[in-house]
């Protein structure tokens, strides 16, 4: 985890803030913890994964935002003042860091099993009863075994689909 935190903490986001966090799920107390909040098509695997990590959005990333972001550390106050511009901001910001998480551990050679759903308010009170962070994704992650994946690609959009010119 540390060698994938390391290829992707550079990657960029709004300001360079920085608000993902992750809780690595390794005991089987947690995973029960997690388990009994995540819909009936993930728990199975949930269980069965070689490790869970539920990633979030932290509300107070405004908090470390002078240290990251020196040439303008006013910015903590100018633009974060108020919690709903935070809240809208870490949860944007630290989606991009998930998906840049996910392309890491995939870079890494491991499979990633990222999934949203589960009871996010569940897994906020379990795993951050302070309020301070919201639940954005649960990703299992392992060597993929034996036909772990559909026998084809499922479809994508083309190229014109996704892309105009202006």
């Amino acid at each position: 985890m540390r060698a994938i935190h390391d290829l992707v903490k550079f990657a960029p986001t709004s300001m360079n803030q920085q608000p993902l966090r992750a809780v690595l799920i390794r005991s089987e107390e947690a995973r029960t913890r997690l388990v009994r909040h995540l819909t009936e098509g993930n728990q199975a695997k949930t269980a069965a994964a070689p490790l869970t990590v539920i990633l979030a959005a932290d509300y107070e990333f405004h908090r470390e935002l002078p240290g990251q972001f020196p040439h303008f550390p006013q910015a903590k106050d100018v633009f974060f003042a108020e919690r709903e511009a935070r809240v809208e901001s870490a949860r944007f910001n630290a989606a991009l860091q998930v998906g840049y998480f996910i392309l890491g551990v995939r870079a890494a050679g491991l499979a990633a099993g990222p999934m949203t759903g589960f009871d996010a308010e569940g897994i906020d009170k379990e795993f951050f009863p302070d309020g301070e962070h919201g639940v954005l994704a649960v990703v299992n992650i392992g060597k993929p075994g034996e036909n772990a994946w559909f026998p084809q690609r499922l479809p994508r959009l083309s190229y014109d689909e996704v892309f105009t010119t202006e």
